[in-house]
């Protein structure tokens, strides 16, 4: 049995059926506007925060484990000192006594430079806990920044998923109907104009959209709908005024 062959009549209310589901399908886009986008960026800079914190944690516990080491070395010291403080009792002559007494004070040294450094970890520890409070204080902030966003963008895709899902599988139904060649000229115009509008019907002499007025010849031609018709101006492929409104029809009841 031989395939029926479609008329161009038939192949331009398709074209137009799918622009007018596409268009659906971008309104409900254009609700979300840049909602999921926002909601992306907070959770990336939380993550960020997060990891902020957690290496700051690092460097906290880094630097009481520097105090520590520091205490050790000046109790170590401090045992050193008494150590030699009681062989200089004992000692036999005075280049003991010396040898030990510079044996004290390099402890001393020590302990100067290990109270030094401690002071130093212990003014980080202060900073980093200043730079802990003000990151907690923003994470939280964007927290519930996110969470907002977040509920915002749930109830808007709840209320839209099952009007968007159907209107999907419409515009891949309509779409499987249309020639390959076609179909990529309609993709490729709807890529190029800002509103999607690749088909537009003729309003009052012009495309819609456009204020270029169409003449009247050609707009004899596209009532025929004989030939795939495209806008000079424009580049959209045009469509009568009368087809547009049947198809809107038949769409709208579609969707009602």
């Amino acid at each position: 049995m031989a395939k029926k062959e479609v008329t161009v009549e038939e192949k331009l209310r398709a074209l137009y059926d799918l622009q007018l589901i596409d268009s659906r399908i971008d309104e409900i886009r254009n609700v979300r506007g840049e909602l999921p986008l926002e909601v992306e960026d907070l959770e990336d800079e939380v993550a960020g925060l997060n990891t902020r914190l957690s290496n700051l944690s690092s460097d906290l516990a880094s630097l009481e484990s520097d105090i520590n080491s520091k205490k050790l070395a000046i109790t170590e010291s401090k045992a050193l000192i008494k150590k030699y403080e009681e062989q200089q009792k004992n000692v036999r002559n005075n280049r003991e006594f010396d040898s030990l007494t510079k044996e004290v004070e390099y402890q001393e040294l020590e302990i100067q430079l290990s109270e030094k450094r401690i002071k130093e970890y212990k003014a980080k520890i202060a900073q980093k806990n200043e730079v802990i409070a003000g990151t907690k204080d923003k994470l939280t902030q964007q927290e519930n920044h996110l969470t907002h966003k977040k509920n915002e963008l749930d109830a808007i895709l709840k209320e839209t998923e099952k009007e968007e899902q159907l209107l999907k599988d419409k515009s891949k139904e309509y779409s499987e109907s249309i020639d390959t060649h076609l179909l990529n000229a309609y993709s490729r115009i709807r890529n190029k104009v800002k509103n999607g509008l690749a088909v537009v019907s003729i309003e009052r002499g012009a495309a819609g959209g456009s204020f270029f007025t169409i003449p009247p010849q050609i707009q004899l031609e596209i009532a025929n709908r004989k030939k795939i018709t495209i806008d000079e101006h424009s580049g959209r492929i045009l469509v009568d005024s009368a087809l547009a409104a049947e198809e809107r029809e038949k769409i709208d009841s579609l969707f009602s």
